[in-house]
Formats: structure tokens, C-alpha cells, sequence
């Protein structure tokens, strides 16, 4: 079943997120208080609508309650993105990710207890996305436009097959360049040697290589 997400805030890093999930083929909902921000994404996003994040019942009205995952990418206003916060924690949304401003920030969205709280000015807009649609994409870093490198985690649909039954390449356009388990690196692996679960894949190919193989090997069903 496909995962629903809602990005509050359309700014340069909200919009990326909302931008990047929707070319990868997900449902989501953007949220902003300017109508032109929110007519901006209309025709990027499932649905696009103006509300106000800090208004709990403007939240439940547009069915906040049913998305999985929300990111809060809320601009300079540290207020307005802590209030958000709390409201969608006692609505009790599955997974909560907050952009912060600074270090404190980030300490009171702790306490809080969101799940996620990342930093923009670190955290590229694209990895970012990446690791929202599975915690089995650890990294994701662009080599160029459109060939990237991504750190992989072995998971339920990869644990206990081969590389030669996997066939990455042929299938995904993809070369696995190294393997991790645990503190080890293999960058020569064998093709006949089984994945362990939790065993770590560095790929590199074409962003929409890159992005097949994700949604076919690495995206678990829930």
C-alpha cells in the first residue's frame, strides 16, 4: 500500500521534498498559507491546498489525520513550526519530520518527540526525500543532474539472494561498487555470495535507474 505524506511549508526546501516525492511516484499533499505558493505545486503535487499548519481543526478538516508521514518545512518562523509540531504529535500522525532553524530549535522538537528533525542547510533537499520514502536509503549523493550514488540497506525483498539472482544490472541499470557488513567493506564482492539482512549496498547509476531499482529491491511492503 502506497504511503501518504504532507509537506507544510512550500519555501525553496519544502518545495524540493514535496517535488522529489511526487516524481517518485508519491502521494502527497502540500500545504501552505500563500496562494500562490500552494497554486505553484498544484499541478507537482496529488493535492495542494492554503491552511493554516498552527490551526488544528484547518488541519483536521483537510484530513491531516490520514497521512502517514508529514514534514514540517516550515520557513523562519520558529513558532509557527513548533506549534505545528505539537498539534500533529496529539493528533497522533505515524511519523513526524520537522525542518529546524538551529540547534535549539532542534532540542525542542526532541522534547517534543518528532520523529525525524533534520537540517537543510546540511541535508540536501533530494537525500533528504530519499530517506523519507524508506529508512532502507541511507545516503544519496548526486555525482551529476542525472547519475547519483546511493547507500543502500539490505532488506526483506534483497536478505538471503545472490547478487547473480538479483541481477541489478541487467534488470536496474545499476552497479553495486561495494558491499558493507558491519565494519567490513568488500569492494570486489563475489556475485554468488548471499546478502545478509542490514548488509549495506553502494550503488551508482542514472537517477532513474537509481529510482526503479529503489521502488522494485529496496522499498519494503508493509
Amino acid at each position: 500500500m502506497k504511503q501518504e505524506f504532507a509537506v507544510i511549508g512550500l519555501g525553496r526546501f519544502g518545495g524540493s521534498i514535496c517535488t522529489e516525492l511526487s516524481e517518485e511516484g508519491m502521494s502527497v499533499l502540500a500545504i501552505d498559507t500563500d496562494e500562490e505558493k500552494v497554486n505553484e505545486y498544484k499541478n507537482i503535487a496529488s493535492h495542494a491546498v492554503i491552511a493554516d499548519s498552527t490551526d488544528e481543526n484547518a488541519l483536521k478538516e483537510i484530513g491531516i489525520k490520514n497521512i502517514d508521514h508529514v514534514i514540517v518545512a516550515i520557513g523562519e518562523n520558529i513558532q509557527a513550526s513548533i506549534l505545528a509540531a505539537v498539534i500533529l504529535t496529539d493528533l497522533g500522525i505515524k511519523k513526524i519530520t520537522v525542518k529546524a532553524q538551529n540547534d535549539y530549535h532542534e532540542k525542542i522538537l526532541n522534547k517534543i518527540g518528532v520523529d525525524q528533525v533534520v537540517h537543510p542547510e546540511r541535508d540536501m533537499g533530494r537525500r533528504i526525500a530519499h530517506h523519507i520514502i524508506s529508512n532502507n536509503i541511507l545516503d544519496y549523493l548526486e555525482l551529476s543532474d542525472d547519475h547519483s550514488i546511493v547507500e543502500v540497506k539490505v532488506g526483506k525483498k534483497m536478505a538471503g539472494r545472490s547478487l547473480t539472482e538479483l541481477d541489478i544490472r541487467a534488470n536496474y541499470g545499476c552497479n553495486v561498487v561495494a558491499i558493507k557488513e558491519g565494519e567490513e567493506i568488500n569492494v570486489s564482492p563475489s556475485a554468488d555470495e548471499s546478502l545478509n539482512k542490514d548488509d549495506i549496498l553502494i550503488v551508482i547509476g542514472s537517477d532513474k535507474d537509481i529510482s526503479r531499482f529503489e521502488k522494485k529491491l529496496v522499498i519494503d511492503d508493509d
